[in-house]
């Protein structure tokens, strides 16, 4: 079936994304992965490759092109060479709807600049140890001072992805106290400067997959925010926070099925490669039937993916669609290349092979940006069920 969803100016992006991984990624890759992130100086060179613009309006230094397709180009082809670009995805995905739907004109003038030159790279600071996915529940707090020109910030987040290299992140934290009957109330949007007195970055989490995505906990001890730096008004943080789930949750969904892809190819061309007992490992029925078996789930989630990119793009993708791509192409994804490692034998289990390092790096899909069971809870409730 012809794919309709990408044009020539998406093609020729992806031919100079695909020039660009195998020049300046691919050959220092593994030291990347043995380090456990990217170096800083590397965003310099995406923002050199207009990465960070794309989307962000030309008077701020962007492209200004209102669509999510570039994007797509960028999760099929670092997921084709078997790599990963660190926190630069949440730089994109997760802090530039943030300035875009909050900023003010002053606040964009100051951080779109930045944000499109590498210079100030974004990070969005939402989860809290101990509570999980119920965000109602945070106890980091923000106090306005007396004459009103500051906050100050106490608390820790976890799982901060892009948190040891982040010159800003956006810090979720309670301003007011929830009320009775609505526990969502008193949350506040703050983009914080990581140079800050009283801002520390803990621990470079040790994790599964993602190597070479630093992810961090974050602690702030009396941290003095400016009162300008407030994205929003004050205590309607939660409601901003479910707009842009459904972004988020498109570019986890799209990333999944991208990888489902990358894994099909790795195991075509291992068994392919591989000799045993005097023939390929291509030529047995079964490796035959396991690959078109997953490439015909490969198709199946290139669909709905699709289809939630273009909806995302018209400004149309409910939560509730957001997350049954999400649902379906995550644990798409988890089948997909669960059985292509398989295929590839003992040598699956290596990490000098992209498939056992796709095959951890994809599992924290079905847990971030909300676990497949608050999906379904979603998707059921949309039923009214």
């Amino acid at each position: 079936m012809r794919r309709t969803v990408f044009n020539e100016d998406h093609e020729a992006f992806r031919a100079t994304v695909r020039a660009f991984v195998e020049a300046e990624v691919v050959p220092v890759y593994d030291d990347w992965y043995a380090a456990g992130q990217v170096p800083r100086d590397f965003y310099y060179k995406l923002a050199e490759l207009g990465v960070f613009g794309i989307r962000v309006p030309e008077e701020y230094g962007g492209a200004g092109i209102d669509s999510h397709k570039f994007e797509a180009v960028m999760y099929e082809e670092t997921a084709r060479a078997g790599v990963t670009f660190g926190g630069s995805g949440v730089h994109v995905l997760l802090g530039l709807p943030y300035i875009e739907m909050l900023a003010t004109e002053e606040q964009k003038k100051r951080y779109l600049p930045k944000f499109v030159s590498g210079e100030e790279m974004w990070a969005l600071a939402m989860t809290e140890p101990g509570t999980g996915s119920d965000l109602a529940g945070m106890k980091t707090t923000a106090k306005r001072s007396a004459d009103g020109t500051h906050y100050v910030l106490n608390g820790a987040k976890t799982f901060i992805t892009g948190g040891v290299h982040a010159d800003r992140v956006i810090v979720c934290a309670r301003t007011s106290a929830p009320r009775e009957d609505d526990r969502r109330f008193g949350i506040s949007l703050f983009a914080v400067d990581t140079t800050s007195a009283g801002y520390s970055v803990g621990r470079k989490l040790d994790k599964l997959g993602l190597k070479v995505s630093d992810t961090a906990e974050l602690a702030f001890t009396d941290v003095k925010v400016p009162a300008e730096d407030l994205l929003g008004e004050e205590n309607k943080g939660f409601s901003y926070l479910g707009r842009n789930l459904p972004s988020e949750r498109w570019g986890i969904a799209f990333g999944a099925y991208a990888q489902a892809k990358a894994a099909v190819r790795f195991a075509q061309r291992y068994v392919q490669e591989r000799t045993v007992f005097g023939k390929t490992v291509a030529s047995f029925q079964n490796t035959k039937f396991e690959l078109a078996a997953c490439q015909a789930e490969v198709d199946a989630a290139e669909a709905v993916a699709d289809r939630a990119l273009e909806a995302l793009d018209a400004g149309e993708l409910t939560a509730a669609e957001a997350a049954s791509a999400k649902l379906f192409c995550t644990e798409v994804a988890h089948r997909v290349i669960d059985r292509c490692l398989q295929l590839h034998g003992g040598y699956g289990f290596m990490n000098e092979y992209p498939i056992a390092r796709l095959y951890a790096d994809n599992r924290v899909n079905r847990i971030y940006g909300g676990t497949s069971e608050v999906m379904k809870s979603i998707i059921a409730k949309s039923m009214g069920l």
